[in-house]
């Protein structure tokens, strides 16, 4: 990308997950969203194998849920203001899982959400496998959906990347431009106010909640693919 620098990457080449970089939420309790899971830290949700990061939803009994997962995070490790960020990831099949890639503001432990930011690089609704969606969240909303041409779906390898300036985010999906947005409206400041400070990562595989219309277990059960 020209005169571009990385300055922080993991292609998951390791023996393990680098926990200099990565850390991760756990608990149940739906998250804000009414989801079912109950994330851990355990290898069992999450794991490095064959140079690709695995993150796995699972079907069990677990902390008083019926299913479990991973969220994992970059808060206190790493985060970060402006640039090109680009994820590549296949994602999983079926109505209970909702698989995100997203950013949110460090200041979330003094300001809560949304105020803190929230950028959405990509998210997908398991049960739409030939959609994703990009969005803003910071008191105003702003989102779009990318189709995938016929024949093709989430559960393929794909590059999602969000080029992140001081007055535009945009969203791509394999080098696609898909959405551009240059105008938000946040309750603490002016604009660009919150997205002109740092954000970490957050990577997580949900099951069930509120963005699937609420799947019911026996619903998620029968049309998911664990």
């Amino acid at each position: 990308y020209g005169n571009w620098n990385i300055v922080w990457s993991d292609e998951f080449n390791r023996n393990s997950i680098n926990h200099k970089i990565w850390t991760y939420d756990t608990g149940a309790g739906g998250w804000g969203n009414a989801e079912l899971e109950d994330y851990t830290s355990r290898t069992n949700n999450a794991y490095v194998a064959d140079g690709l990061l695995h993150i796995v939803a699972r079907q069990e009994s677990y902390g008083g849920q019926d299913y479990t997962s991973a969220r994992m995070k970059s808060e206190g490790l790493f985060s970060y203001q402006y640039g090109r960020l680009e994820w590549r990831a296949k994602l999983p099949n079926g109505v209970g899982f909702w698989p995100a890639l997203w950013l949110l503001g460090t200041n979330i432990t003094s300001v809560n959400w949304p105020d803190c930011g929230e950028i959405d690089v990509m998210e997908n609704n398991g049960g739409k496998l030939g959609t994703v969606q990009g969005s803003l969240h910071s008191g105003s909303d702003e989102t779009a959906i990318y189709n995938f041409l016929a024949g093709d779906s989430v559960t393929n390898f794909h590059t999602y990347t969000l080029d992140w300036t001081t007055n535009a985010i945009l969203f791509y999906v394999d080098g696609h431009l898909y959405e551009s947005q240059t105008s938000w409206w946040s309750p603490i400041g002016d604009y660009p106010t919150p997205f002109n400070q740092p954000f970490f990562i957050i990577m997580n595989v949900a099951v069930g909640g509120n963005y699937l219309n609420n799947p019911s277990v026996s619903a998620i059960n029968a049309n998911s693919v664990f």
